[in-house]
């Protein structure tokens, strides 16, 4: 799925292409990172996982984005967003490089991405968070989002449990 950029004050969230594939095959993979993802976090790259991670600009049914520094273009981290065949829920993730977390870049991604999604006449936002990932939680709460429900999910590849909440931000409630 391909959208215009998304301009924040400090980024540009930009299309997902083929040569951002090991830039998030390195982000998604790191222990510290993947903890919170439902994936379970490789250690040695797998060649087909990545040839898999080259296609994700051309993903028809999730937008994958990366955003970017606005005056530099490096990359910052990974993020999507997935909607509804409505177009009136769309459910968003972000995912910063760890060496930037702290700086309010999750929550200007997210704010980004909400902004988008309601320009574009979406009447909620979803976000499902890992409920051990703190920082996530926060993100959530900052952009308005409240705890709609929990579930359960086992990490792929693994027989561990995880909680996730599922934080949803009501256009029609706020306006």
């Amino acid at each position: 799925m391909k959208i215009e950029n998304i301009e924040t004050p400090r980024l540009l969230i930009r299309g997902f292409t083929k040569e951002d594939a090991l830039w998030a095959y390195k982000i998604w993979n790191d222990p510290e990172i993947g903890e919170y993802l439902p994936d379970e976090v490789k250690y040695e790259i797998d060649q087909e996982y990545l040839k898999e991670l080259e296609k994700l600009g051309d993903d028809e049914e999730c937008c994958y984005l990366i955003p970017v520094f606005r005056d530099t273009l490096e990359r910052v981290g990974t993020c999507s967003f997935i909607k509804t065949d409505d177009d009136k829920v769309y459910d968003i993730a972000y995912c910063v490089h760890k060496d930037l977390w702290g700086k309010g870049y999750a929550t200007e991604i997210a704010k980004g991405l909400i902004g988008y999604s309601k320009s574009k006449g979406a009447e909620r936002v979803t976000i499902f968070v890992n409920e051990d990932n703190i920082a996530s939680k926060r993100v959530a709460e900052k952009c308005g989002g409240r705890v709609v429900s929990e579930d359960y999910f086992t990490k792929k590849g693994t027989n561990q449990q995880r909680k996730s909440l599922k934080y949803e931000i009501n256009f029609i409630t706020l306006d």
